[in-house]
């Protein structure tokens, strides 16, 4: 045990907290021998606490506190000039009047408070949602608290522990309970039922594998605590109240569910996303796979196992290969966002990922591959150390570039420059001479009669022929320390010189300094290698070498987008026909004057011309809205004006923020864009679905790549962009180098209206063939209303008036949980009003809609007139409104209210991932799995 018991090297500021073992606490730990320079740096407080290098940071073994440096750092009264520095705190109370007394201490623990990583998470969940031996909880307390305490003191200590750790049992075993009810909703669809039992074998297989691997876990946990030595108990586990199971329970369960869900019109879907679940369990969970280990041979050994007792239509050789795919993605993207995304959040995304890269079959899905694969490994390879160069060359502090050189002057021969060198050479040793020998009070044997015994004295010889570079040998001034009789510092100055004289002998030291301390005791901090590199350049030659940067990431932008991105989305997902061309007929083919001016000059085999449908064409089987788009505005008009539909809502948005901005505060602001969303998505999601996910997915790339020059620090765009960004962030954004709010507030709209159209079938002619969908699904606007009204709504009323807290405790409340049902049900049952009143046919009771479609649609068109349009419009909305009360009213307001409260309920539990993506993803699979469609 001596080994155990070695104490750590001492450290120069022994603030750490002790460590909390089973079996070994910190303060039975004595030291008899202790550093007395050290003991006058305790209790020193760095004035940047939060500054710190790696190699500062204590290690597991260095967390013992030395037990004489704890009774020192108690004792110490603080100094006259610390308090007189501080700022009194103010009457408002506010963090920045504390902010310059808050700066002073320790960094704080962590909790996993709404959005915040786990303590040391690796990249599959190793420390984060399972059991560990014995462990403390999530503020380092240990349930064995210190004998010395009083017994009542340790009484209601281990009291409040259980009871924290009982409500939070409570918290994920309500998580857990919502998934089981999702699974169920799912299994009871009766369009997911033929898949489950083709796949049964494979659906099982991943059940027993999951739960022998979960049972098998605290087993082992118990083997290894016994393996170690006799432990302090029986049954040596321990849950932490920071126990999260989102990594072992989303990206396990979520794709398998909108796997099944979309499989009627996905074809081998559903095997890829189960061997995928088996891909991203936690690594702890697996037998034999250390932490450390980038890849796990047992793991890919696992992931096979659907394979041999299934069948699938995709190759098996891909499907073997997952594996290490969805490992090498995971650490790419953990490279890329660093701690800006949770363990749950990076599985979620390599899996979603990897479905677009193999299940793309649309042509929306397939330039959103090309945007997202071709893209971003195009940018990857040839910007990515270009990037990190820009990064490491921002982090240089511009004192620590290189001073330029001086230019002189005229042109000056080479013998000149050899005759003024000598000639000042000869100066400076004569000055020397003359200063050391002129004055006699400086010069005296033995002793300075100007100074104190303590300092050494100099004579002529000693310094006579040293150069202003000399220093004193260590071999020298340790025979003066002997000749002194004591430990000195010395530090030779210079005799006073004298006025109106030659420049005479600088200051010399023979002070032997630390070459990793300051003189105060703290250590130094030294620059990484990376930014090291930069130090011999002057600060011009570093902004020439940024703008350098700049240019390369930029044409190389320009040359993936225009090479790359426009070839691959022109040949798979336009039918070999030239992107920019089929956009500008996509937009602007129904205007007469264009199509005209294209023939004219005989480009309809660059710009892919629409075919105009007839006036009864139209009417088919697609509501009155649908029959006003196609054969009043035309299609491509209807675009057009959904585009200037959402640019004057955007201005209006943007608008009422900087409206806001002196007024409100940053989260009221930012649930305008909120607002901004329903109002942009919510009346157009039905009208033309497919080019609203072509909309979003152009927006989800290009906000991907503005981040992408905000963190480069590239000029001239990263400046103005994080100076627009700054007011908006909140605490999830600063947690890494990428800004999510946004990017997540659109993912969290876009998906549910993907994997709806995922799951409809197709139709279109001749270059817009695949671009249009007959059917119409109430989950298309799930995204929208969760996001846009439930979470807006949580907020706005839980800051305001949410006074009682869940059980679990948290920053949740139950009205702000009362408020995102309320705000989902009423946008759920308005979209599906609107779904019903638009004569849309929908997925489910397709034949009555159907019914109801034709008999309105009979007659529409024949009108000329603006006014007689109007009012042959009106007639027709007020038929549909007339049909209102014979729906089936019941059954859908109990299911889409039970559908908000498992949407709200998810939201108040969840705390592995961000609520903006997991709870529309968990809506939109109760909202397909429910037949809640009016009818």
């Amino acid at each position: 045990m001596s080994e155990h018991l070695r104490p750590p090297a001492p450290a120069p500021a022994p603030t750490s907290a002790p460590s909390h073992s089973p079996t070994l606490h910190a303060t039975d730990v004595k030291y008899d021998c202790q550093d007395p320079e050290e003991d006058l740096t305790i209790g020193t407080r760095t004035p940047k606490p939060y500054n710190r290098q790696s190699f500062e940071l204590l290690e597991p073994s260095e967390r013992l506190l030395h037990r004489a440096a704890t009774v020192a750092l108690s004792q110490r009264q603080p100094s006259p000039t610390s308090a007189h520095s501080s700022n009194p705190a103010s009457d408002s109370g506010t963090e920045a009047d504390d902010e310059h007394f808050l700066k002073g201490l320790p960094a704080p623990k962590t909790r996993s408070h709404k959005g915040l990583r786990g303590k040391n998470e690796s990249l599959s969940g190793t420390s984060t949602p399972l059991l560990s031996s014995n462990a403390p909880d999530e503020d380092g307390r240990n349930p064995d608290l210190n004998p010395r305490s009083g017994f009542q003191i340790r009484l209601k200590r281990s009291e409040a522990e259980g009871a924290r750790k009982r409500k939070e049992a409570v918290r994920r075993g309500a998580e857990v309970l919502l998934l089981a009810c999702q699974g169920a909703l799912v299994a009871s669809n009766h369009d997911v039922q033929p898949f489950i039992q083709t796949h049964r074998k494979e659906l099982s297989a991943l059940g027993w594998l999951f739960s022998t691997l979960l049972v098998l876990y605290p087993l082992r946990l118990v083997a290894w605590a016994y393996g170690q030595g006799n432990p302090s108990k029986p049954l040596p586990l321990s849950v932490p109240t920071s126990f999260d199971p989102a990594p072992a329970l989303y990206p396990q369960l979520i794709p398998l569910f909108v796997s099944l869900l979309v499989a009627q019109n996905v074809e081998g879907v559903v095997l890829p996303n189960v061997i995928l679940s088996i891909c991203s369990l936690p690594r702890l969970l697996i037998p034999g796979a250390g932490y450390w280990e980038e890849y796990s041979s047992t793991q890919w050994l696992l992931s096979c196992i659907p394979l041999v007792v299934g069948s699938s239509a995709t190759d098996p050789e891909i499907l073997t290969l997952l594996y290490p795919l969805h490992q090498t993605l995971c650490l790419l993207l953990q490279r890329l966002t660093t701690t800006s995304l949770l363990i749950a959040e990076l599985q979620l995304l390599s899996v979603a990922l990897i479905n677009v890269l193999l299940l793309a079959r649309s042509p929306q899905v397939i330039i959103l591959k090309a945007l997202l694969w071709g893209g971003g490994l195009g940018i990857i390879v040839l910007c990515g150390k270009v990037i990190q160069w820009g990064i490491s060359l921002a982090r240089v502090p511009k004192w620590r570039f290189k001073r330029p050189s001086i230019p002189k002057s005229g042109s000056t021969s080479g013998f000149w420059r050899f005759f003024k060198a000598a000639k000042r050479t000869y100066y400076d040793g004569k000055i020397d001479n003359e200063e050391v020998l002129s004055d006699s009070d400086h010069v005296v044997s033995g002793h300075n009669r100007n100074r104190s015994s303590a300092t050494p004295s100099w004579d002529s010889s000693f310094l006579k022929g040293r150069t202003r570079e000399d220093s004193i040998s260590s071999a020298e001034e340790n025979s003066l320390r002997q000749a002194n009789g004591a430990d000195v510092r010395f530090d030779m100055q210079e005799p006073p010189s004298r006025r109106h004289t030659l420049p005479s002998l600088g200051k010399m030291t023979s002070t032997v300094r630390s070459q990793t301390r300051t003189p105060s005791g703290r250590r130094k901090r030294s620059a990484s290698s990376s930014v090291r590199a930069f130090f011999s350049w002057t600060q011009e030659q570093a902004a020439v070498r940024k703008w350098l940067y700049a240019s390369w990431v930029y044409v190389c932008i320009l040359l993936v987008i225009l090479v790359g991105v426009r070839e691959c989305v022109g040949r798979y997902a336009l039918a070999e026909n030239e992107p920019v061309g089929w956009a500008l007929g996509y937009l602007f083919g129904d205007i007469s004057k264009f199509r005209l001016e294209v023939v004219k000059a005989g480009l309809e085999r660059w710009i892919c011309l629409p075919i105009r449908a007839d006036g009864e064409a139209s009417g088919s089987l697609g509501g009155w809205v649908q029959s006003v788009r196609q054969s009043i505005f035309g299609e491509a008009n209807t675009r057009l004006l959904l585009s200037g539909y959402w640019l004057v809502i955007l201005i209006i948005g943007l608008a009422v923020v900087f409206r806001l901005s002196p007024i409100y505060e940053v989260d009221t602001r930012r649930k305008v864009f909120h607002f901004m969303m329903v109002a942009m998505f919510l009346p157009a999601i039905f009208i033309d679905p497919t080019y609203i996910a072509l909309a979003l997915s152009i927006v989800l790339a290009i906000f991907l790549l503005v981040d992408l020059l905000r963190a480069s620090q590239l000029p001239p765009l990263s400046t103005p962009i994080a100076q627009f960004l700054t007011p908006y962030v909140d605490g999830r954004d600063l947690r890494g180098p990428v800004v999510i709010s946004h990017i997540f507030l659109l993912i969290g709209c876009a998906i549910p209206l993907w994997l709806s159209l995922a799951a409809l079938p197709r139709i279109g002619e001749g270059p817009l063939a695949g671009w249009e969908v007959p059917l119409r699904d109430i989950s298309m606007v799930a995204g929208v209303v969760c996001v846009g009204l439930g979470d807006a709504a949580a907020s706005l009323i839980g800051r305001r008036w949410g006074h009682r807290k869940w059980l679990w405790g948290g920053g949740k409340s139950i009205e702000g949980s009362i408020a995102f049902a309320t705000a989902v049900f009423v946008g759920l049952m308005t979209a599906n009003i609107w779904l019903f009143i638009g004569g849309w046919p929908s997925t489910v009771g397709a034949l009555s809609t159907a019914t109801r479609e034709v008999e309105l649609d009979n007659g529409f068109g024949a009108s000329t007139g603006v006014g007689e349009l109007v009012m042959e419009i009106t007639g027709r909305l007020w038929e549909a409104l007339s049909q209102l009360p014979k729906t089936s009213w019941s059954a859908t307001v109990v299911k889409t209210a039970a559908c908000a409260c498992m949407a709200s309920l998810t939201e108040a539990v969840l705390t592995g991932g961000n609520d903006n993506v997991v709870v529309p993803i968990v809506l939109w699979t109760c909202v397909k799995s429910m037949d809640m469609n009016l009818r």
